[in-house]
């Protein structure tokens, strides 16, 4: 098993590194709403504290997102919806590794890649609002390492299980289109989930998007600690199982449905 999964996650760097432009466009995207944001709340927190976050609160919230963001969330639901319509997933059910095994260490070799292409730019992010940061601090513990791993295994968990319905229809693009919208809401992306309405916190304890990014973000800038944190890590682990169990129900039926034809 070691073997195999050093092999592809070999092979994956390399292909991550032969057609890092596309990956550079991704990383744009995420370093895209980590420039404009912080600057959206810090002109809005000029009166004083929003939910008793203040302006270098706020700030500090997307810095630490960014960073986090780039370990924790996957896409892969596209790539898999590509390779179910045009045919290649057939390669994937003869091969002598199971399908997740091969995705988690796909996944591995593209975290590898992402960080390197990542770190430029945030580094640069960093220099640009150190002033508005001076004097922060960020919880390191093994809450936040245990939080992050787990965070990142329940977004690359739910993103297969949700691709796995491209076995079932050829217009699965939409799907993925429409599950942006809460995951961007919900998983405190676009806003610390302490700014949101209570019936939107409600939803957002009740999804998975919020134990993806928005648990690790708010362990490191010490908004959850303690027994709440324990807690979170503990939902974090039955969505990882709930997803897989998913994703397994999804995998059988829909392979009896794969005909592995191509466009």
């Amino acid at each position: 098993m070691w073997r195999q999964t050093l092999g592809l996650i070999r092979i994956y760097i390399a292909d991550g590194l032969a057609y890092r432009a596309s990956g550079v466009i991704w990383v744009l995207t995420d370093v895209a709403s980590a420039v404009t944001m912080p600057l959206v709340w810090l002109a809005a927190s000029r009166g004083g504290p929003i939910a008793g976050y203040s302006s270098s609160d706020l700030v500090l919230y997307y810095l630490c997102l960014l960073m986090l963001t780039s370990f924790i969330m996957c896409h892969f639901m596209w790539e898999i919806s590509f390779e179910i319509r045009e045919g290649m997933f057939s390669a994937h059910i003869i091969r002598p590794v199971s399908y997740m095994h091969f995705i988690l260490s796909r996944n591995l070799a593209w975290r590898v890649v992402r960080s390197l292409i990542f770190l430029p730019f945030f580094l640069a992010i960093l220099y640009f609002y150190l002033g508005a940061v001076e004097g922060k601090s960020v919880y390191l513990g093994w809450e936040l390492w245990a939080s992050v791993v787990l965070g990142h295994l329940v977004s690359v968990v739910f993103v297969t299980a949700l691709a796995m319905i491209a076995l079932f229809t050829q217009e699965a693009q939409s799907i993925f289109e429409l599950y942006y919208f809460p995951m961007l809401f919900l998983s405190g992306q676009l806003f610390p989930i302490a700014l949101l309405p209570d019936w939107v916190r409600g939803l957002a304890v009740v999804f998975p998007f919020y134990y993806t990014t928005g648990v690790p973000t708010e362990i490191m800038v010490g908004r959850l600690a303690g027994p709440a944190a324990w807690q979170a890590m503990g939902i974090q682990v039955v969505w990882i199982g709930v997803s897989y169990v998913l994703f397994r129900v999804l995998f059988a039926k829909g392979t009896r449905h794969y005909a592995g034809v191509g466009m």
